[in-house]
């Protein structure tokens, strides 16, 4: 699997963090951008590069109080061209009874704002689809805790953090729910956030950006060589 991961280092540290979102909302329609302008092409290629964005993973500081109004207006600004995925990250500074708590402070948080995060309800397909996806909604914001370095564990070598209380174990599904994010992400939903993306963030796009040129004019090799000139 070809996996391509954008992080976006310094978000949200500055002292005015005023529209900060807006570098994202950038990239992720000059992706959208990027895929329409082939898709126009009078000699377009079969298989169009797909750089666009299929997901975005938003890490929610554990603070055990509530979102942060910058966490709230980065969301409903960008779950209308993206599928957002929330994350509680560094997990493991709450107990589990903290931790749960915060998690149905923060999704009712979401749907007081009217923020939308995948699996949105509205595209379950049918009756098992909505099933499986409330069973997940129930367990989001995912609860992860992240490290690269090894430790040895009952004579096995695993990833985790060391604590005066012990090792905590990233894949560990007793620990985080590390395994359960990667399961969702890469396994049972990675077809589906690509179609979400597609058919709904893209086709959105599309449409508003057509809308506005009145369609976009074709490019093809000749008038490419004829702008070098």
């Amino acid at each position: 699997m070809k996996l391509t991961v954008v992080d976006t280092p310094g978000f949200g540290d500055q002292i005015n963090n005023d529209n900060c979102w807006e570098p994202i909302s950038k990239y992720i329609n000059e992706q959208f951008e990027k895929f329409l302008k082939e898709e126009v092409n009078i000699t377009r290629k079969k298989r169009i590069p797909d750089t666009r964005v299929h997901c975005c993973l938003y890490f929610i500081p554990p603070t055990g109080h509530s979102l942060r109004q910058l966490d709230v207006e980065f969301m409903k600004r960008l779950s209308h061209s993206v599928n957002i995925i929330p994350v509680i990250a560094k997990s493991d500074t709450m107990t589990l009874e903290e931790r749960q708590e915060f998690k149905q402070r923060v999704r009712k948080e979401l749907e007081m704002n009217g923020i939308e995060f995948y699996p949105q309800k509205e595209f379950d397909d049918d009756i098992e689809d909505k099933s499986d996806n409330d069973k997940i909604r129930e367990m989001m914001p995912f609860a992860v805790v992240g490290s690269d370095k090894e430790y040895q564990v009952n004579g096995k070598r695993v990833l985790g953090r060391k604590t005066p209380w012990g090792i905590i174990e990233v894949e560990n599904p007793n620990h985080c729910e590390f395994a359960q994010l990667r399961d969702f992400l890469i396994r049972s939903h990675l077809q589906d956030l690509k179609e979400v993306t597609h058919n709904i963030h893209y086709e959105t796009y599309r449409a508003k950006r057509l809308n506005e040129n009145g369609g976009l004019h074709p490019i093809t090799s000749n008038d490419t060589q004829e702008s070098n000139l």
